[in-house]
């Protein structure tokens, strides 16, 4: 049993820290608001800050929206730096800057603490299933250390590389989730302007090359206009712009990204940020004049 620390409770890193105590963990708990009665109950230890959670911690998992909530979580006031120990290890399981994160890991390596980054991709589906994928840079037997925690909160679990390159594995992911996204949105508007029963094409298509699980979940979603979130859209623009701005600075294009940017944009011009991200088919059927199916009411 291992005494960890998890700051961040929202739609992911609630399951996956029920995840931890469900494992025989202690979890000592923090989010900039109350945490919530279920993890308590469960048996977590509701902390006052970042840095009480390190205090009473071995191991440190923040699961935050963005780089800037990382720098603060860590080096802010009464941030984790301030409760860390020597030996102890900070797990960044959010999705943020590779440039940043090595500063981050530095600053950590400097305090004689370890820095793993682990982000995961799944969404709510894959946190509440313990079905995660894990994207992990870091130290090759620090990673070894904290891989029992990880295969509580998932299943394909991957050492990627030094600090920094579970970031930009998770960018790659974050590249592909949207673009497929866009590929399934506009299948499913084409097939029901033309009249085709956009459930049962998908039904057809999942039994063919086109199966993927986007088209599972988030084409189910578009046919269903389910787009409470799941992985809210303004989170997903803040992927493509790490994507986006490292790939200028590697002088790389990546047009098909920069378009998948543009439909969210479009959908966030519509009141959209907090959809799920697969309401991007929302912009394609603006162009189109025509919904996949008709709003539920």
């Amino acid at each position: 049993m291992a005494a960890i620390g998890f700051i961040g409770l929202g739609i992911m890193g609630t399951p996956m820290a029920q995840h931890l105590i469900n494992g025989g963990h202690q979890l000592a708990a923090y989010t900039l608001h109350k945490v919530p009665e279920s993890l308590v109950e469960a048996g977590a230890t509701a902390c006052s800050s970042a840095a009480e959670v390190a205090q009473k911690s071995d191991i440190i998992i923040l699961m935050v929206p963005d780089t800037p909530d990382v720098e603060a979580a860590l080096f802010g006031d009464k941030g984790v730096a301030e409760g860390l120990s020597s030996g102890k290890i900070v797990v960044d399981m959010s999705s943020i800057s590779p440039v940043a994160t090595k500063e981050f890991a530095s600053r950590i390596n400097k305090l004689d603490c370890e820095y793993l980054d682990a982000p995961v991709s799944g969404g709510d589906v894959g946190a509440k299933a313990a079905t995660l994928s894990i994207m992990v840079g870091g130290r090759p037997e620090i990673f070894e250390k904290v891989k029992p925690i990880f295969e509580l909160m998932g299943k394909n679990i991957t050492l990627v590389g030094g600090n920094g390159d579970g970031q930009t594995c998770k960018v790659a992911n974050q590249i592909i989730v949207a673009l497929t996204i866009e590929a399934v949105g506009e299948a499913l508007v084409f097939a029901s302007k033309a009249g085709a029963d956009p459930a049962r094409v998908r039904e057809a298509l999942m039994g063919g090359f086109a199966s993927s699980r986007i088209l599972e979940v988030h084409g189910e979603r578009m046919v269903k206009r389910n787009f409470n979130p799941g992985f809210r859209i303004s989170l997903h623009q803040k992927d493509l712009n790490l994507a986006l701005n490292a790939a200028r600075q590697l002088g790389v294009s990546l047009p098909n990204t920069a378009t998948a940017q543009s439909l969210f944009n479009a959908c966030e011009a519509q009141g959209g940020a907090n959809w799920d991200h697969s309401g991007m088919v929302k912009a394609l059927e603006l162009m189109a004049n025509h919904a996949v199916a008709p709003d539920a009411n």
